[in-house]
């Protein structure tokens, strides 16, 4: 399996010192069957005078640092490695009865999923609803994993992916309207959409390794990425991309799963100086993989430069 490194690097600059407030950053990936951590370094700078750790509702990881002083610079950069296992598209089983489209969820587990079957935008025209209705059979069941792929690689193939500087999330009927949408608006597209559909569904943050060879071929790298998962019985909780039309977890890496996307944001905070004070944000990510061909390739042309 592969080993990926991810480094992530968030720098907050200002025109004069400011004095910053408690700041919670979502970074740790989540440990799991098929992602393993292996070490994380979290750096921050100025440096936090006191720096906490917690799980919040979901069970996700979130460090809280609180600040003395002021500053005119604040920079987070985190690192971690881990095992990464990667699963085959569509290589999952799921319950007899749940493999037709529609099914119920059982009894016992509507009570956890409920929350995750709400609609969270509203569709006062109802196209949400009628946009995911065009994949269901009308001559009879639909199978429910051809439903979700299709819907995934609709997406993939026929909306424009645009990297939108805007914080927040574009509403899903306005992302179907223009056609276009980053890859936060397009998982909240198939979220409502699947959710329109009875499913439950769940926003996730976290990263996209993109291999050198497919650089061309993959939108979101450089930058977290955010996608969905949707809840099968039998099968548990099963990744769709529909940025990039990817069916379960390969080249994904997990970091924040979320009902509603505003509880996914990667680093998050107050300060306190002037409107006017504020330069601006940027984001840096990279993603290797330590026992591929991308380190071999580095490594190579780095030996060639200092020849």
């Amino acid at each position: 399996m592969p080993v990926l490194k991810v480094r992530h690097v968030t720098t907050y600059r200002y025109k004069q010192p400011v004095a910053f407030g408690e700041h919670r950053m979502m970074l740790r990936p989540r440990d799991s069957y098929d992602q393993k951590l292996l070490d994380s370094e979290l750096t921050i700078a100025p440096e936090a005078v006191d720096l906490r750790w917690v799980h919040d509702v979901f069970g996700n990881c979130v460090a809280i640092a609180q600040f003395a002083g002021r500053g005119q610079e604040l920079r987070f950069e985190s690192v971690i490695r881990l095992d990464h296992s990667p699963s085959n598209a569509l290589n999952f089983t799921i319950e007899a009865y749940a493999e037709k489209y529609p099914f119920t969820y059982g009894a016992d587990e509507m009570p956890d999923l409920s929350r995750s079957i709400e609609r969270q935008y509203l569709d006062p025209e109802h196209e949400i609803d009628r946009w995911a209705k065009q994949f269901l059979r009308r001559d009879s069941r639909s199978d429910t994993v051809e439903l979700l792929a299709s819907m995934t690689h609709a997406i993939h193939q026929n909306l424009t992916y645009v990297a939108r500087e805007e914080s927040g999330v574009q509403d899903p009927v306005r992302t179907l309207r223009l056609g276009s949408g980053s890859c936060r608006d397009f998982a909240v597209l198939m979220m409502e959409a699947v959710r329109s559909l009875g499913l439950a569904a769940h926003f996730v943050s976290g990263y996209l390794y993109v291999p050198e060879k497919r650089h061309g071929g993959r939108a979101g790298g450089g930058a977290t990425h955010a996608w969905l998962r949707v809840y099968l019985p039998g099968a548990g909780w099963v990744e769709f991309d529909p940025t990039n039309g990817i069916v379960g977890n390969h080249d994904l890496i997990r970091v924040a799963v979320v009902r509603d996307p505003r509880q996914a944001v990667p680093v998050s905070g107050t300060w306190t100086g002037f409107p006017s004070d504020a330069l601006g944000m940027t984001v840096e990510v990279e993603v290797t993989d330590e026992t591929g061909p991308d380190v071999r390739r580095r490594a190579r042309r780095r030996g060639s430069s200092a020849a």
